[in-house]
């Protein structure tokens, strides 16, 4: 390239970063400048194309038209590019003592139904049933009653609710943590599953030659008053997809057992007959700083 060339490209550039010179948000010129820098410095770098670009904008056309209400690709577009985990480290930085987290994931929804201490949010969908409890804390141990705590999961298929037709509600719900911050309640033991392939993400995954399976995990939600929000999958130990989730969200500390037991009495006191699960799993929450 002459340096005539890339004169007058980065002419174009400069041009583009002096027209955010006057935003009144000092931060909103901070993070436009360097998204500008980025961009015009990635189609420098690749050298890229008129039909590349044209390709890019009819990707991100038909990523807005697959997401509505029950499905939300561009979070999936996120999740598989490793900008979410990226994203969840920056703003939930490790804290001595508190669960990690790890991504939020596409399929949660604001409308979850309350349940009791105790209650039930699988609600009809299919899996071996699965009792899971544990106690709500704060990093210097001190319980958090009254924390909420949203949990969500697919059914032993692999799909969340949204995933079918008409308005299904099973495998989420939220409770209140009791006065000792302790929470229980029983659901489907998880499975594992593909992400949704039949959309402009998973071509892009084909395209990449990458797999689409997610490790079977346990979604959570956690907030208290006081305490950043906690946003966490409890993965099954043992599975087989641990080593190569396709939005790289599995850590260390997030894998637990999910213990498998035949007949007999759950913890709750309940008589089970046929296989159940276990999971006994404390959440820690850190403190606003």
């Amino acid at each position: 390239m002459t340096d005539d060339q890339a004169a007058r490209e980065q002419a174009v550039t400069d041009r583009v970063l002096a027209s955010f010179d006057n935003a009144p948000s000092e931060r909103y010129r901070e993070v436009m400048r360097s998204l500008i820098s980025h961009l015009h410095g990635f189609a420098r770098e690749v050298r890229l194309t008129q039909e590349e670009w044209d390709a890019a904008i009819a990707f991100l056309t038909r990523v807005g038209h697959i997401t509505d209400d029950r499905r939300q690709e561009f979070i999936l577009l996120s999740d598989v590019l490793g900008l979410s985990m990226l994203t969840v480290g920056i703003n939930a930085p490790a804290s001595a003592g508190a669960t990690e987290s790890t991504v939020f994931g596409p399929f949660f929804v604001e409308d979850a139904p309350e349940i009791p201490l105790g209650g039930d949010i699988a609600q009809g969908a299919k899996g071996v049933p699965c009792y899971v409890e544990g106690t709500v804390r704060s990093t210097d141990g001190s319980p958090l009653p009254g924390a909420r705590i949203d949990a969500w999961e697919s059914d032993e298929d692999g799909f969340y609710d949204v995933q079918y037709e008409g308005e299904v509600t099973a495998g989420r719900g939220w409770l209140r943590a009791g006065e000792n911050g302790e929470y229980r309640f029983w659901s489907v033991k998880p499975s594992a599953y593909g992400i949704p392939d039949d959309g402009p993400v998973g071509e892009l995954l084909a395209a990449g030659g990458r797999g689409t399976m997610r490790p079977a995990h346990l979604h959570f939600k956690v907030t208290a008053p006081g305490h950043r929000t906690l946003i966490t999958h409890v993965f099954v130990a043992g599975d087989k997809y641990l080593a190569e989730d396709v939005v790289f969200g599995v850590k260390d500390s997030l894998v637990a057992e999910f213990a498998e037991h035949d007949g007999g009495t759950a913890p709750d006191g309940s008589p089970r007959d046929g296989r159940w699960a276990h999971l006994r799993f404390d959440l820690t929450l850190a403190p606003m700083s």
